[in-house]
This record gives C-alpha cells, structure tokens and sequence, in this order.
C-alpha cells in the first residue's frame, strides 16, 4: 500500500503505527511519567537543561480548518499517537459555536474520550464565558481564552468586538479558579490583521497589560496569518515581559509565509519556554483568509533538538502520528522532516 512504502521509507516502526493501530497498542508507548528536568554540567556549573515545552495543537487549531471531516474516534487516535510521542500539554479541541466551526462540533465527546494520564494537560480554547463553563463542565484542564488584536477578525472570529472580548476575561478568570484550572489567554492577530493590516506593538502590549490583571498563568501571543518577522517577534514578546514579567509567555506560530520556525527560534532567543505546533504543520483560522498551517511539529522539534535545546518529543514517534494524518487526510502535509528525514539518520531521537 502506499501507506506501507511511505513508513517502510522513513523507517518507522510498524510497533508504533499501523493503519488500524488499538489503543490498547499505542497505550505501551506512554511514558509512565512525565520526562524530568535533568541536570548538565555547564560552565563549571550545574544547572538545567534548556528544556522548552511545546503544547500540541493539531487535535484543534490542525483540524478546524480542514475539509476532511475527522470523526470522534479519529481525534482521540491522534491524540494517543502524540501522547506516545511524549506530548504532554495538546489542545484538545474548542467549545466554539459548531455552526462556525463544524470540526469542533464533537467537543464533549472529545473531552470525555480523552486518555486521561497522571502529567498529561488537555486544554480547551474558549471566546467568552459560556464556553468557558462548557470546557470546566466537559473536564478541560486548563482554558485557553482568545482575544483578537484588531476590530474587524475579533468581530468575525469571537461575534464581538476587542474591548468587549477584554471586558469579559475577569468573570472567566474568576470560573478558573474556582474549579482550580489555570488559564492561559491568547492574543490572537498580534503582528497583523487579514482586513485591516498592521497591529501596533502598543496595542498588543496595553491589552497584554489589561490581561495581565485577571492574573492568568499563561500569555500568548499569536500570529494568526503568518505575517510576523524575527525582530517583530522579539520586540514583541520584550515588551510583553516588561509589562507582565512575572507571567510565563508562550507563542503561536503560522507558516503562511514561510517564517514561522525562524519566528519560534526568535521567540526563544526573547526568553519563551513554550511554543505552540501542529503536527505536520496542519491548521489555519477559518475567518483570517489565506491563512495556512501552523508550524510543524516535528520540523520545530528537530530543529531545537539539533540546538542542543529539550522538548521530551520523539521524532520517531511524531513522525507516526503524521502517518496517521496523512492517511486519515489522503494528501501529504505541509511538513518538510517527513519528506527529507532526520539527520542524523535514526528516526528515534529522544531528548527527555
């Protein structure tokens, strides 16, 4: 099959992935515990290993915006697969209205299908209270709340507008700490917009000051079209931390125009640790025209590891879930490792 001449030439072990792969399978995979932080010699002295996290997103952002519908079943397959890649934070999936965004329809089902692991984080994205107490309801592990840098893709995307979307944080903020979830809220847009072009800096980083306020765990900030360049990033996420240096900083990348790995490395040469991917570089927002995938995992994660840098990821093991992708959207994906290989030449590069 053209499946079989595709694995048996990036030399993936037929053990991690087959066409019909039980979960009672994938489920031998699974790290018992979460990879620790392990200490190196550096410099005369001991400190940490560079270990950056990496959340999963192709179970949401990945699939809202393809054609393909996934079923229930499908979802939580790939889930397990990036779970046996050592993924241990995934988007799970959005409580959005379905009528917008049909490939999310599922999202109660796929919250309670989850394999749940002691470590393991599913998060799901939310625009406004009701949302949110869907995802607490359905057993989210954290919320990921979006507010939209411009006017015109905050109407379109969240039915309201930027300072309405800032407004009404607090309550949601206040929801998540009453179930003891953290929340992380993204600031989607925050480089630029599909219909009104650029995004001042100042804006993105007064609304990363108003955000700062509910006291999230997490700020993101995401280049929902790809329009983002090196320097804009690492201005951007400077600025972010001079206003809310005690907040972790995360970003989100799309490769829309071919710089979003460049833009993940300037996000962590600014000082973040956690970055979003998709695997096989799947995704896009389906209310931002033009706007294509995200940046792949696997290709993010050789990268970092070729840098010396820790993710808990294994190439092997992403590259089967992009297998299961592939055959489950009958076309290749955007990623590049899958096509070129891992160099070095073993599929299996670990860094725990």
């Amino acid at each position: 099959s053209n499946y079989a001449r595709m694995a048996e030439k990036r030399n993936i072990s037929k053990n991690m992935y087959t066409k019909s792969t039980p979960y009672e399978n994938v489920k031998e995979h699974l790290p018992k515990t979460v990879p620790r932080r392990c200490p190196e010699r550096r410099g005369g002295r001991r400190m940490a290993l560079d270990r950056l996290e990496i959340v999963e997103v192709s179970p949401r952002d990945g699939l809202q915006n393809e054609a393909v519908a996934f079923s229930t079943a499908d979802k939580l397959q790939l889930i397990r697969l990036a779970m046996a890649a050592g993924a241990r934070r995934l988007e799970a999936t959005s409580f959005v209205d379905p009528r917008k965004v049909p490939q999310m329809a599922d999202a109660d089902a796929v919250m309670a299908g989850l394999p749940r692991q002691p470590g393991v984080s599913f998060s799901g994205l939310v625009l406004n209270l009701r949302g949110a107490e869907r995802a607490l309801a359905a057993g989210a592990d954290e919320l990921n709340y979006v507010v939209v840098a411009s006017e015109t893709l905050s109407l379109r995307n969240n039915g309201a507008r930027t300072s309405d979307s800032l407004d009404a944080l607090p309550p949601i903020a206040a929801a998540a700490r009453e179930a003891g979830k953290p929340l992380t809220v993204t600031i989607a847009a925050a480089f630029g917009c599909p219909f009104e072009g650029e995004v001042p800096e100042s804006r993105v980083v007064a609304m990363a000051d108003q955000v700062a306020a509910s006291g999230p765990a997490e700020i993101a900030l995401a280049d929902t079209i790809g329009s983002a360049v090196p320097t804009e990033v690492t201005s951007r996420f400077k600025a972010v931390a001079d206003v809310a240096p005690d907040i972790r900083r995360r970003a989100h990348f799309h490769n829309t125009r071919n710089a979003g790995i460049a833009n993940a490395y300037a996000a962590v040469e600014a000082g973040v640790t956690v970055l979003d991917a998709s695997l096989g570089g799947i995704g896009g927002c389906p209310f931002a025209p033009a706007a294509t995938g995200n940046i792949p995992t696997e290709d993010l994660v050789w990268m970092l590891h070729r840098m010396g840098r820790q993710t808990g990821l294994d190439l092997g093991g992403l590259l089967a879930a992009v297998q299961f992708l592939e055959d489950r959207l009958g076309r290749p994906v955007p990623a590049l490792l899958g096509r070129a290989g891992v160099f070095p030449s073993s599929p299996t590069v670990m860094a725990a």
